[in-house]
């Protein structure tokens, strides 16, 4: 109580310290991953880098639109968190699925959706990935197998396990699929306190099914630190999320969310795990937003301490270091990738803003599978026979 009294009249709490991220693992058979970033080929590096590069550019692009008018309602941005993103998502195959929270537009990148439809989307208009009905929270796809993105916490993590499940049955009992297709349900640290998230637990595990939960526990709940919403796990000062799957027979994993060379270890082995049919994994990637919960949040909670010191671990240009540093790269490589980074966002803006609005009768779809559902008219017709009625023009009582 006193903690709250103290944070409504503007002090802020100290936030308690938490020690050096290391990787670990439990509940074998998944190893522990070292400390040491694991090596990567030439073409991988660049897919990882450009790939995080586009994630950053195009939401900070956002936050500019967003200030013009352009965006309209809660926009939260992934600036920050690309590592684990790009360190997960780039390995799974066309086939695989991906299911988000409402900081989903990299995530959609990610898998592949084009920063032409996820602007547009951003920006209410017909050629959005979501025909402009979506909007930030929203992100769907069915051809890049991105599954949408949820404005409550917690409730997209089912559906991942729904899709997961129907891999398994189509592999085991119809014979449909040659390995299993594997579902990545990304949520943060605040979820984890949720039931949803604990009956997904049991679930995948009892049936074995071929989905990976990947907490991006970036400390902050909104406003509410991790530190004081989650109680501590047994043995230990810090609450540890991943410790939770050992509970459910399955591995989990703590990496730093700000490598991207450990998360995508870490995530080659959990993807390779479930597509073998040995069940699912619970990671948790310790990272950090750059910029409040959303684009309404003055940021005022965390100190400004907390933000330099994860600031100076920025996932990009570690990277960049790295590959210059072992050959991955060169500098013309860098800019190479960077400017085609910079016409891709530059591109997606004009195509967004120029773009048509939905027409109002857009409205009337997806509504009811089945037209009749839209009721009878005083005349005897079905409502969607009336004159202008899939324009949005009809007199309905």
């Amino acid at each position: 109580m006193q903690t709250m009294l103290k944070q409504r009249s503007g002090v802020r709490a100290a936030q308690p310290a938490r020690r050096a991220v290391q990787v670990r693992a439990v509940a074998a058979p998944m190893k522990a991953t070292t400390s040491k970033s694991p090596a990567l080929t030439p073409e991988v590096a660049k897919d990882l880098y450009y790939d995080m590069v586009l994630g950053r550019e195009f939401e900070e692009m956002c936050a500019q639109m967003y200030y013009r008018g352009k965006m309209f309602g809660f926009v939260h941005l992934y600036s920050g968190q690309e590592a684990v993103s790009s360190g997960v998502i780039r390995q799974l195959r066309p086939e695989d699925y991906v299911v988000s929270t409402y900081r989903d537009h990299v995530h959609a990148l990610s898998k592949g959706v084009t920063a032409r439809e996820v602007m547009a989307e951003l920006f209410g208009k017909k050629t959005g990935c979501c025909r402009g009905q979506g909007g930030s929270m929203h992100m769907f796809s069915a051809k890049h197998g991105v599954l949408g993105g949820y404005a409550f916490i917690g409730e997209g993590i089912p559906v991942g396990l729904g899709a997961a499940f129907q891999s398994k049955y189509r592999h085991d009992v119809l014979g449909e699929e040659k390995d299993y297709s594997v579902t990545c349900s990304f949520f943060g640290d605040g979820t984890c306190n949720v039931g949803q998230f604990y009956e997904s637990l049991n679930m995948a595990a009892l049936y074995k099914l071929p989905h990976i939960f990947v907490v991006e526990n970036n400390l902050w709940a909104i406003g509410m630190s991790h530190l004081r919403a989650t109680a501590r796990t047994a043995g230990d000062e810090d609450p540890h999320i991943y410790k939770k799957g050992a509970a459910f027979g399955m591995p989990g994993v703590l990496v730093d969310g700000m490598d991207v060379m450990k998360v995508h270890q870490v995530a080659k082995e959990a993807i390779e795990r479930a597509r073998r049919g040995e069940g699912p994994t619970l990671i948790e990637a310790e990272t950090y937003r750059f910029r409040g919960h959303s684009l309404a949040d003055p940021d005022e909670l965390r100190s400004k301490e907390e933000k330099a010191k994860w600031l100076a671990r920025d996932p990009i240009p570690q990277l960049k270091k790295y590959m210059l540093d072992n050959g991955l790269a060169s500098e013309a490589d860098i800019k190479s990738l960077e400017d085609k980074v910079a016409e891709i966002v530059e591109d997606c803006v004009k195509f967004a803003d120029e773009s048509p609005k939905p027409e109002r009768g857009q409205l009337l779809e997806n509504v009811f599978a089945d037209p009749r559902g839209f009721g009878i008219a005083e005349d005897g017709r079905y409502r969607y026979q009336m004159p202008g009625f899939s324009s949005g023009t009809a007199v309905v009582s």
